[in-house]
């Protein structure tokens, strides 16, 4: 019984230090349309002035279906400026971040996050 009070209680001090699964975090904007050992397939949808929780993402490959304009808070305090046209497309290493849709439009993207241990070589 003892050990198990301890492993719960260092699951959630640890908690915190682990940004979360946008899936989780932001159920409302972020559904996932396919998954398998390789690749998650993510489609992201907000508003205009709609901000996310801070999560964490894999490397992963952005395709803006629509234009837009965000705002990308990194955890040291930068903020980066982002702004798509539709059919752009971005690829980013591993990154936590908050997101906010500081434009006059909605955002819909999709995103394909790598799982690790993902080959990238060519048969």
């Amino acid at each position: 019984m003892k050990n198990t009070f301890v492993i719960i209680a260092l699951s959630l001090m640890a908690a915190p230090l682990f940004a979360q699964d946008p899936v989780i975090s932001d159920g409302d904007k972020y559904k996932v349309i396919f998954e398998n050992d390789k690749v998650r397939v993510l489609d992201y949808k907000d508003q205009p002035g709609e901000k996310t929780h801070e999560h964490s993402h894999p490397a992963f490959v952005l395709y803006a279906l629509v234009p837009f304009k965000r705002n990308i808070m990194l955890p040291n305090g930068k903020i980066l400026m982002r702004e798509f046209k539709a059919g752009d497309v971005l690829y980013s290493d591993e990154q936590t971040h908050i997101g906010e849709n500081v434009g006059e439009t909605p955002t819909h993207i999709i995103m394909v996050e790598m799982k690790s241990g993902m080959s990238m070589g060519v048969k």
